[in-house]
């Protein structure tokens, strides 16, 4: 009969900044290596994204995620080894946190705010590809307003060159 005891650890996560662009997507990465390894999550947020003290593996910014979450210590291991594989997380750190009491680790939940930033920039994204349309169809219309004028213009049959010199012969080539 195996004695394993759980712990509750604090998990940061370092995501390259590219992630940021695929929010709900990094998010998911995570969450399931937490669950390949059978881990509870009690809470888990988007932390920060910022720019790194120094570059690593080509990033100079990253995009950060805490979570709290209950595993077999045996199985710290397992993870840290999937964190490593992964090719989307650039660093991991893992810590136990024995000094926080569960309401406090319940309350740095973010995942409500986390979904909120999801549709947020999905929301932008709609608005700025509708933007570039609305640009773009502006554009045309002014191309076909210009043709248009284009075409209404009369022709003149002589330039301003021709006209200076049929005037000068109309009168006779003097000047006042």
């Amino acid at each position: 009969m195996s004695n394993t005891t759980t712990n509750i650890y604090e998990g940061l996560f370092l995501l390259p900044q590219s992630a940021g662009s695929d929010l709900g997507g990094s998010a998911e990465l995570v969450k399931s290596l937490l669950n390949k390894v059978g881990a509870e999550i009690i809470s888990f947020k988007k932390w920060d994204e910022r720019r790194l003290a120094y570059e690593i593996k080509g990033n100079k910014r990253g995009l950060y995620f805490l979570c709290y979450f209950r595993l077999a210590g045996t199985e710290v291991t397992a993870l840290d080894r999937q964190c490593l594989l992964s090719e989307g997380i650039i660093r991991h750190m893992f810590t136990r946190t024995d000094h926080l009491t569960m309401e406090q680790m319940q309350d740095a939940d973010g995942e409500q705010a986390l979904s909120d930033e999801i549709k947020l920039r999905a929301e932008q994204a709609d608005d700025r590809a509708a933007a570039t349309t609305s640009i773009s169809d502006r554009e045309e219309v002014a191309a076909e307003k210009a043709e248009a004028a284009a075409a209404e213009e009369p022709e003149t049959d002589e330039t301003p060159a021709e006209e200076a010199v049929s005037t000068e012969a109309a009168t006779g080539g003097e000047s006042a």
